[in-house]
């Protein structure tokens, strides 16, 4: 059975924009792992290892155009950890976030990009959304909508190929482009050369 559960993003001094997205029941069930070490976190999730280390609040954002999150400066709320499922503002546009319980059984096509080095604008690396520090080789994501941070498989409906990655950041802010990932995970998918490709997000499901 499909739900159809509405998402409602806000113009600045615009009107409102409704968008829907399909979510179907029946999410990926993964076993997983947590390890906890000074400074970091490790996470082991079907079989892929997802190194979490908090970013210093000194560092750039890798997307320095978010306005503002739960109304407070970008920096503040990561700091309060007020992000979650905070809506947000880019550009002036505003974006309201799925809840957790609405992710849960998020199933979604369309087209992916990637970010890499070249977010990068000084020394010391860019900082998430959600304040980890960005790993342009590991396997993370940037959605626009889904809860910080979630766990999700994505597969290159091209050539198939599936991967997890973990949802830390915001973006693509870019029309018709659904997620944005690490450059390594699309390495792992096979269109880093291509530069997009059309894919499935499912979220999944931890357990354990």
């Amino acid at each position: 059975m499909t739900l159809l559960v509405p998402v409602v993003l806000f113009l600045s001094a615009c009107g409102v924009v409704r968008t829907t997205y399909r979510l179907t029941k029946g999410t990926v069930v993964m076993a997983y792992k947590v390890t906890k070490f000074a400074g970091s976190t490790v996470y082991t999730v079907g079989g892929f290892t997802f190194d979490v280390v908090t970013a210093p609040l000194s560092w750039p954002l890798t997307h320095d155009d978010i306005d503002t999150i739960d109304g407070l400066s970008p920096k503040e709320a990561i700091a309060q950890g007020r992000v979650k499922a905070s809506p947000y503002v880019v550009r002036g546009k505003r974006y309201v976030p799925m809840t957790v319980a609405q992710a849960q059984t998020y199933r979604e096509k369309g087209i992916a990009s990637w970010y890499g080095n070249e977010t990068y604008r000084q020394p010391g690396g860019h900082m998430t959304a959600n304040g980890e520090a960005f790993n342009p080789d590991g396997m993370s994501a940037a959605h626009k909508h889904l809860p910080l941070p979630i766990f999700v498989r994505v597969t290159n409906l091209s050539n198939r190929r599936s991967i997890i990655v973990r949802v830390n950041d915001r973006g693509p802010f870019v029309e018709g482009r659904m997620i944005d990932l690490s450059a390594g995970a699309a390495k792992k998918l096979g269109f880093y050369e291509q530069g997009t490709a059309r894919v499935l997000v499912e979220a999944v499901d931890l357990e354990g």
